[in-house]
């Protein structure tokens, strides 16, 4: 089937033909989708929401938190998650990385400093330190931080590689995203 010049263009606007209005043909392809239209569970929009734009508070304790930054550096591009904001306040934060071990001394810091954060609020628990004491078994160190605050996610290792600690990251983004009820939490209905 041969064509000519004339009859490929003319569908497109702006040809030789000025007097009467050029016909546009709009190419579809299977079932025209509704334009506008998104459909969605409004939990799974508003968690996705909350996974996406996880906001960490700068909260080091000791070695740990040399890791800790060294993943906010560039080498490992914590932006792609969405965490690459560090916050100095905890009423801007919604994950509280505990980098390092817990004296006694600090705990009630801790708890204050995670009950002054806004809910939805997550723990990850970096370091051996953080989450069992560590080698240090002796009056002054809180042997676990989970007895000071709920912890989410544990990471293992003296210290964790950043990796490990951005492993962690996509592991709190997963239960995130599995929440129920988000919507009505985030309206205070439930």
């Amino acid at each position: 089937m041969s064509t000519t010049g004339e009859e490929r263009f003319e569908n497109l606007l702006g040809s030789h033909q000025h007097d009467k209005p050029t016909p546009m043909r709009e190419v579809t392809f299977g079932e025209h989708p509704p334009e506008g239209v998104i459909l969605a569970q409004l939990d799974k929009v508003v968690n996705w929401v909350r996974k996406s734009s996880i906001w960490p508070m700068t909260f080091g304790l000791a070695c740990c938190a040399i890791e800790m930054m060294s993943m906010g550096a560039s080498r490992f591009d914590i932006a792609r998650f969405g965490a690459e904001v560090f916050r100095p306040s905890p009423r801007q934060a919604d994950l509280m990385i505990i980098a390092g071990r817990v004296s006694q001394k600090m705990a009630p810091v801790i708890r204050q400093l995670w009950e002054q954060m806004p809910e939805p609020k997550w723990v990850i628990s970096m370091g051996a330190c953080a989450t069992s004491g560590g080698v240090f078994n002796n009056y002054a160190l809180v042997q676990g931080v989970n007895q000071v605050v709920p912890v989410d996610i544990y990471v293992p290792g003296c210290p964790p590689r950043p990796e490990q600690l951005i492993y962690a990251i996509t592991l709190l983004q997963e239960k995130i995203q599995k929440e129920q009820g988000s919507f009505r939490q985030a309206l205070n209905l439930a």
